[in-house]
């Protein structure tokens, strides 16, 4: 028996290219999320969830989140922890430009919010690895750079945190002019902060 169903792909937020699938057919309409992250009302003003002025009639939701779990019943919003990290970041970068930030991103992408936000705010572009797995994002490449000598960096290596320890970056660098740098680490992560959140 073949039935026909109209599949609609909606934004997800998590990271570039992250879809929430919402499958509509005769036997109902199914909304399956994968991994997301809405801010409040942002469901509201999806006009593909609405039917005219009400939301669509979904029989069934396929929740599929890490977050799932006491430990994360409170998770800061997006904002909220974008004017922590600018706050920290604003405050140590000005004390010379000596003092440089680490932020120790897992993941490979869902980090170019903050990145943005954090050059467009301080004039400071974020330092990282390679540019190619970003061409396809045109609008993150202004706030991006493969020059080490900047102040806040999202460089990455096998052994992170070992360079770390022994006040180096990741990228290598441990000095500027022949001056030691003060490097502090940001981890901006959901896991990290739902399980120290005590």
């Amino acid at each position: 028996q073949k039935e026909d169903l109209e599949v609609t792909l909606l934004p997800a937020g998590h990271c570039p290219g992250s879809v929430m699938f919402l499958f509509e057919g005769g036997n109902g309409t199914v909304l399956y999320t994968g991994d997301f992250r809405l801010a409040k009302g942002e469901a509201a003003r999806m006009e593909l969830l609405h039917s005219g002025s009400r939301v669509k009639d979904i029989q069934s939701v396929y929740l599929d989140t890490t977050f799932c779990d006491p430990r994360f019943y409170h998770i800061p919003s997006r904002e909220e922890c974008l004017n922590g990290i600018l706050e920290l970041v604003r405050s140590w970068t000005s004390l010379s430009r000596y003092h440089v930030v680490w932020l120790n991103c897992k993941a490979a992408y869902g980090y170019e919010y903050l990145f943005i936000n954090l050059s467009e705010e301080l004039g400071i572009k974020v330092h990282v690895n390679k540019l190619d797995m970003f061409r396809n994002m045109p609008e993150i490449l202004y706030h991006i750079t493969t020059d080490r000598h900047t102040q806040i960096h999202a460089c990455r290596h096998p052994r992170d945190e070992e360079c770390f320890r022994w006040n180096r970056l990741p990228c290598g660098m441990a000095c500027r002019d022949g001056t030691p740098l003060h490097i502090i680490s940001i981890k901006p992560s959901t896991m990290w902060f739902g399980e120290r959140i005590k």
